[in-house]
This record gives C-alpha cells, sequence and structure tokens, in this order.
C-alpha cells in the first residue's frame, strides 16, 4: 500500500434487536437504538455520526452500510433523513441470523468492485460519553487493522458484571495502543467475574470490531466455512432497490446462525490472525436496562435523572421518563418511572433487567403494547391511534412533503379525513381532488383510495374510521411505492 495513501474505512452499523429491554419506550417493532434518550439524536444517529467522524489525515471514510430487516427499514431511512451529510446503504435481512453473518453480508458488499476497506464495526444500541476518547482509540484501531490484524474494542470493568464477555490481554502495549489477545470468555459467572476483575488483565467485550473485509472473510471461511458458504450464495445476485440491498430471502435461510465472537473471534486466539485489542475508555454503556440509562444520565443532586414534565418531591436515586403526560414522584427512592401514551412501567431501579418479564407476558397475552406503540411510524410518515371505541377509531395521520399511501382498499370499513394542517390530494374512485386546512371528504367502504401530500410542508389529517371490523389488517393494496406486502401497513 501507497505510504501516501489514506486508509479505506467503512462503517458497518449491525442494526437488529428485538426491543423489550427498555419496554415500554422500546418495543418490537421500534427498538432501542432508534430512541433519544437524551438531546436530540437517537443512539442510531449517535453511532453514525461517531464512526463517520473518524476521519483523519491518514483515514478516509466511506459511505457507511447499515445491516438491518425488512420491518424496521422505514425507521432507519427516516432517522437518516436527519443527517443529510452521512451517505449509507441499507442491507436487509429476511430473518435474524445474528452477528456473523450481518458481518459477513457487510464484507461481501464492501468488496464486491474489488475494494478491500477496513470495516469499523459497531453496534447501533450503544452509548459513549467521551466522544474525543472514542474517536482516539477507534482511529488507533483502524491503524492496526489496516496491517491485517482483527482489532476488538475491550472496556475497562467497573464491576464484576456476569452480563458481558470478558477478554484477556497480556503483554506490552504497541505502537497504536494495542495488546495481544490471549483468550475469550462468555458471560462468566459471579465468582470468576470477581477474579477477572482483580488480576487487571480482563476487558469488557465492547461487541465493536475493526477488521479489513478481506481477513474478515478468510478467518470466517476457516472457521466456519459453512457460514461462509451459505451466506455467499444469498448474496451472488443481491437485489438493489434504490438505498435497498436484499440478499436471496429463501437462500439466506439456510445459513447457520452464529455470533461473530463464537463463530470467528475466539477460534482466532492462537491461529494465524493475530487478535489485538484497544482500551476504551470513553464511558461506554450498552443500555442493557433501564438502570443504566440512570447510570449515563445527567441526574440532580438527589440522583435523579428525569425527562419530559416531570415534578419531583422528597425522592432520590430515581429515573423518571415521561413522553405524554405530567408524572410526579413524592417519597420515592430507586425507582424507574416510564411514562408513555399507552403504558407506563414502574419497577425496583435494581431489578430493570427483569422488564423483559413484563414483555413476555404481554407477549403470551397477544397484546399490541408489547410491539408497537399508539404512535407507528410508516414510510410514509405516521400514525397515531388516538381513541377507540365499538365500532369506531380515530387517528392523527402526518403524511411527508412528497409522500403517498398506497393505492388500497377496505372491505369493512368507511373512513372520514378531515385535514388540520397542509394540503390532501385525495383520489377517491375516478374522482381527484384537493382539500385544504379545515376541509374533508368521506371514503366509502370498499372504495380504491389514496391520499398523497403534494405540499412541501408535513399534511397532517384526523381520520375517523367506522365499521363492524377496524384491524389493521383490513387493507387490500392496489399499488405501493414502497414495496410492501399486501398485509403490511
Amino acid at each position: 500500500m501507497n505510504s501516501h495513501s489514506p486508509i479505506q474505512v467503512t462503517p458497518v452499523i449491525l442494526c437488529g434487536g428485538s426491543g423489550t429491554r427498555l419496554w415500554p419506550l422500546s418495543r418490537k417493532g421500534f427498538p432501542k437504538q432508534f430512541l433519544i434518550l437524551s438531546g436530540k439524536a437517537s443512539l442510531f444517529q449517535e453511532v453514525l455520526e461517531r464512526a463517520n467522524g473518524l476521519v483523519a489525515e491518514d483515514i478516509k471514510i466511506n459511505d457507511s452500510l447499515i445491516v438491518t430487516n425488512e420491518e424496521h427499514r422505514f425507521l432507519v431511512l427516516d432517522q437518516l433523513r436527519e443527517l443529510p451529510e452521512i451517505t449509507a446503504s441499507l442491507i436487509l435481512e429476511p430473518v435474524g441470523r445474528n452477528t456473523a453473518p450481518a458481518l459477513t453480508l457487510a464484507a461481501l458488499q464492501a468488496t464486491a468492485r474489488g475494494d478491500d476497506p477496513v470495516l469499523v464495526v459497531t453496534p447501533s444500541d450503544q452509548t459513549i460519553l467521551d466522544n474525543q476518547a472514542y474517536k482516539k482509540a477507534l482511529q488507533n484501531a483502524i491503524r492496526v487493522a489496516a496491517s491485517g490484524a482483527i482489532v476488538v474494542l475491550g472496556v475497562t470493568p467497573e464491576k464484576p458484571e456476569t452480563g458481558f464477555g470478558y477478554i484477556k490481554h497480556q503483554g506490552e502495549m504497541g505502537e497504536n495502543g494495542e495488546y495481544q489477545v490471549v483468550q475469550f470468555t462468555e458471560k462468566p459467572d459471579l465468582e470468576t467475574a470477581e477474579a477477572y476483575m482483580g488480576s487487571g488483565q480482563y476487558s469488557w467485550n465492547s461487541g465493536m470490531f475493526v477488521v479489513r473485509a478481506s481477513v474478515w472473510l478468510s478467518a470466517l471461511q476457516k472457521f466456519r466455512n459453512d457460514i461462509f458458504d451459505a451466506t455467499s450464495k444469498s448474496f451472488e445476485k443481491p437485489l438493489f432497490d434504490h438505498q435497498f440491498i436484499r440478499p436471496d430471502s429463501k437462500l439466506f435461510l439456510d445459513i447457520p446462525s452464529d455470533s461473530i465472537d463464537y463463530a470467528v473471534m475466539e477460534r482466532c486466539v492462537g491461529s494465524e490472525y493475530k487478535v489485538k485489542m484497544i482500551i476504551l475508555d470513553a464511558g461506554w454503556n450498552d443500555l442493557g436496562a433501564w438502570d443504566a440509562v440512570w447510570q449515563v444520565g445527567s441526574r440532580d443532586a438527589n440522583g435523579n435523572a428525569v425527562q419530559g414534565d416531570v415534578l419531583l418531591e422528597d425522592t432520590n436515586n430515581t429515573l423518571i421518563y415521561s413522553t405524554h403526560r405530567l408524572v410526579g414522584a413524592l417519597g420515592l427512592s430507586n425507582l424507574v418511572i416510564v411514562e408513555t401514551a399507552d403504558a407506563v412501567l414502574v419497577a425496583d431501579r435494581n431489578m430493570s433487567q427483569n422488564v423483559k418479564k413484563i414483555v413476555s407476558k404481554l407477549e403470551v397475552m397477544g397484546r399490541e403494547e408489547s410491539t408497537l406503540h399508539r404512535k407507528v411510524s410508516r414510510p410514509w410518515g405516521w400514525y397515531d391511534t388516538i381513541d377507540t371505541g365499538d365500532r369506531f377509531k380515530v387517528k392523527r395521520i402526518q403524511v411527508h412533503p412528497g409522500a403517498s399511501l398506497s393505492l388500497q382498499k377496505h372491505t369493512k370499513r368507511a373512513e372520514h379525513w378531515v385535514v388540520v394542517k397542509g394540503i390532501a390530494k385525495v383520489d377517491c374512485g375516478n374522482q381527484s381532488r384537493i382539500l385544504q386546512e379545515n376541509e374533508s371528504t368521506y371514503i366509502p367502504i370498499g372504495e380504491t383510495h389514496c391520499l398523497s401530500n403534494p405540499g412541501d410542508m408535513p399534511l397532517e389529517i384526523i381520520e375517523v374510521q367506522s365499521g363492524n371490523y377496524l384491524g389493521e389488517d383490513d387493507i387490500v393494496r392496489i399499488k405501493d411505492d414502497y414495496g410492501r406486502l399486501e398485509t403490511e401497513n
């Protein structure tokens, strides 16, 4: 490599996750990486900005690759739209197969034209408090990976945590702050974790990796050729649709599921593949539970972290997150209170990692609160179900400028639309008309119709549905701009 040529770097953002650990704010249809827990950016947006900010004289940042799924693709696009300076493509997995196949898809795409960039691989749901320390550590990791090593970012343990993987390192520190990795251990018991902390040789595994695309593919081929072969076959003829890249959905099902650590990293130790670790001392947290959100949050003199409309009296060491209503707290200690439009969580802060038990019960009961918020994102905008009763449902709907809902019809409900903001173009049957603010229209049962926003500001309408069945699956699509299935809303 020409010593004057900058290292080509492609950020790879792993954007999966089921979204249950920070319920009720995070849900399966809106997992935690899309949440704004502080400031104005989501965790996903913060990760993208950090990864794209690693540029230096010897480092050039290419367009990002985001590995996500069909269900979340429009959430990703919506949040990307708010970062106009960042360009990215989305690789869409038809089903989850863990992180090893996800990284392999990104590596195959990154090398498709004969390039061999260094991949900065990071989950999309972590938080960093010290961006400068992050930048320095990742830039050093890029320089080490450029010479062929696989680099993992390790975090110095603050407590004997049994929920993280551990990395053991030894030897002298290299010129870029790297250490030799000699062992990976997954989630030890408490006694082992305490011994690790005392030794000073162990770090938490942050889940961030830096590796040349060709090195990853070579190591995977050696240690898990079944994953390499199956993933390669599914990606031989990917489908390109705007920013979306899709592997073959049928062949993808044949890919074994495994993590980066189990499939490759643990097997690399002692092999011809050099595994290095750089310590990341940047206020890292994977936000695995509401207690972690409290820990990284901005707290008052009484140890309370609050967001939204909250009043406190004689309360300490408590996290309160309000999204819609005033929340008052009196005489409380060490609690988590999270208020959303359709659910409220009250938990002992030290038990907040067990929120998934509540979510499991909701799933068994078949309740939508486990999956969707009252406000639901769609590729064209969003809708918020503000009231429901016998034979009626009321929604507030917002449509992005230039966007359009599908051409559709309903077999069991009629709809009344009132424009409250912006301009609406309404196609109903053979007629097309423009509605201004305070104007309304009626969509009969079974009539083909379409709502679009021809203006340059968001369109907002109130929709009143009436009929004997008001489920979201009462929809027959005739034409759709977003390639959705007939039953997908």
